[in-house]
């Protein structure tokens, strides 16, 4: 039998998977955070803020936010569990190496 590697084994998965919930909670407070300032910023260089505005841009902020956030938890998770190493190059015989 072959041993489980990265995001196969449960343990491991179970330890990855709680590491990335608790980054991508705290970068949800961060965001909020973000979120805050942007309004204040607006609010002081615009002065009243239609609720219009103030939605798009919590909105905007906040998803923009954790998108980014998200896929370089994503990223980071994939590379840090080994999962990046178990991937097949098929390509790498046929490309030829310019000396």
């Amino acid at each position: 039998m072959t041993r489980r590697q990265a995001l196969d084994d449960p343990q491991i998965a179970a330890i990855a998977w709680k590491r990335f919930r608790r980054i991508m909670a705290w970068m949800a407070v961060g965001a909020t955070l973000c979120v805050g300032l942007a309004l204040l910023f607006l609010h002081w260089s615009v002065g009243q803020l239609p609720i219009h505005m103030v939605i798009a841009t919590v909105l905007g902020v906040w998803l923009t936010f954790m998108l980014g956030t998200g896929l370089m938890a994503l990223a980071f998770l994939s590379s840090g569990t080994g999962h990046d190493e178990q991937v097949m190059d098929r390509l790498k015989d046929e490309v030829p190496l310019d000396d």
